[in-house]
């Protein structure tokens, strides 16, 4: 290419990037700040007063772990009891296993840098060393310093250009170290699939992990299987550690809703929301708010929840048409014995009981049974006392790890890292 035309390609490059920031900016931007502008004016006052609060919680050792008798902490206390006799330290024998965690920071990724931090809690707490590789940490000092033998990252160009790529080649000439990418598509701006096996087959990339549910997986992820790549499953789960039902003097907030402006939910928001943040005030929590100078980290939600007497919740349009997952939050939210309040994500009828929360597949419905729970306190606490003995029994981050664990340790891959038996594999499957 001449040097003219490849100047004549990128002015038009430049001038459709520009013109596209400017529909952005002036087009779906412009109509949520405008969103964002309307909701009742004390949720945004308020704010700070009550993260202070929450955070002043979570710094007073002992101020969760109070005797109380309300119904829902009594119960969580006694789910997370028999949870900690059945996965605590239950690979604490396994030396051969040293898991590394890519995880970027909440601006980067909400999800994932919450999803990263709770594998590495529910690995060390299922006896397994664990760690993670922060977006800015030096690669080549943490291999050498960790040592791990599993390394787990996410098949996106954002987060592999984050790795030291060689450093991970001349640790795998003196280690043993196998190598999973969270499978993804080719969707929310990812490139395609076939362009990634490519890659992967040329750096020595072991296996696959995906957080959606299997059956999804094997109709979706086929391209992967083709190539002769294995897909464990690591789901979502509550982490009971950090998500909790705490003594509450008073449920004097209307609702909470912990999350980020995700652009895939902004119709959703403007249809299931609008109504109800315009009309009550409430707590709302999380990256890219503007109307917020600061949020808050999973240690203060547990309290805010408390305070609640709806927990907001809503998926992106893959999890309604797809039984792909349903998103961490509903199982958090669910540990914390909030009445949650939801939309009709495909995969909810096959993990939870109908009567677990008040489900609403329409606008309209989500509007009805929001003024429900605000009218009804007793049914109210009834569905959050069931969804909290189902996560608590089947969806936490132990039972996921678990499985994961033993899907890995069953596979022809954990040859490479030594033999190890044990009598409670597969104990969760």
């Amino acid at each position: 290419m001449s040097s003219e035309l490849r100047r004549e390609v990128l002015w038009m490059s430049n001038k459709w990037r520009a013109v596209k920031n400017l529909a952005f900016i002036h087009g779906p931007a412009r109509r949520f700040k405008r969103f964002e502008a309307s909701f009742h004016p004390e949720t945004w006052a308020r704010h700070d007063e009550l993260l202070a609060w929450a955070e002043e919680q979570a710094a007073l050792a002992g101020a969760d772990t109070a005797v109380s008798e309300e119904p829902i902490v009594r119960q969580g206390r006694d789910l997370l009891r028999d949870l900690r006799r059945d996965f605590e330290n239950r690979y604490g024998d396994l030396e051969q296993l040293r898991i590394l965690i890519h995880v970027p920071p909440p601006t980067v990724s909400s999800a994932h840098s919450s999803l990263g931090t709770n594998l590495t809690q529910s690995f060390r707490f299922l006896g397994i060393a664990a760690r993670e590789l922060g977006w800015y940490d030096d690669t080549r000092k943490i291999l050498q310093e960790f040592r791990p033998t599993v390394f787990l990252t996410i098949d996106h160009a954002g987060y592999l250009s984050q790795i030291d790529w060689e450093t991970v080649r001349d640790y795998r000439r003196s280690d043993q170290l196998i190598i999973g990418l969270y499978a993804a598509l080719q969707e929310y701006g990812n490139t395609p699939l076939s362009q990634r096996l490519d890659w992967a087959r040329q750096h020595e990339i072991d296996f696959y992990y995906s957080h959606k549910n299997p059956r999804y997986v094997e109709e979706r992820y086929g391209e992967i299987l083709e190539r002769g790549y294995s897909i464990f499953y690591l789901e979502f789960g509550a982490n009971p550690l950090v998500y909790y039902a705490v003594p509450s003097l008073n449920r004097d907030l209307n609702y909470v809703f912990l999350g980020s402006t995700n652009p895939d939910k902004w119709s959703r928001y403007y249809a299931y929301f609008g109504q109800i943040l315009q009309k009550y005030s409430g707590y709302i929590d999380g990256p890219w708010w503007q109307s917020i100078s600061r949020f808050g980290d999973a240690n203060t939600h547990r309290y805010l929840c408390a305070r609640a007497k709806v927990a907001l919740n809503l998926h992106i349009p893959n999890q309604i048409k797809w039984p792909s997952e349903l998103n961490e939050r509903t199982y958090n939210l669910a540990a914390c014995g909030v009445p949650q309040l939801v939309d009709e994500p495909k995969l909810l009828a096959s993990k939870f009981s109908p009567d677990c929360f008040f489900v609403a597949p329409t606008a309209e419905a989500y509007r009805e049974n929001f003024e429900r729970i605000l009218n009804d306190p007793t049914e109210a606490q009834r569905r959050a006392l069931k969804a909290q003995t189902e996560v608590l029994s089947k969806h936490t981050i132990f039972h996921g790890a678990d499985r994961f664990l033993t899907q890995l340790i069953g596979s022809a891959l954990f040859s490479k890292l030594g033999n190890y038996q044990s009598s409670s594999l597969g104990a969760t499957t």
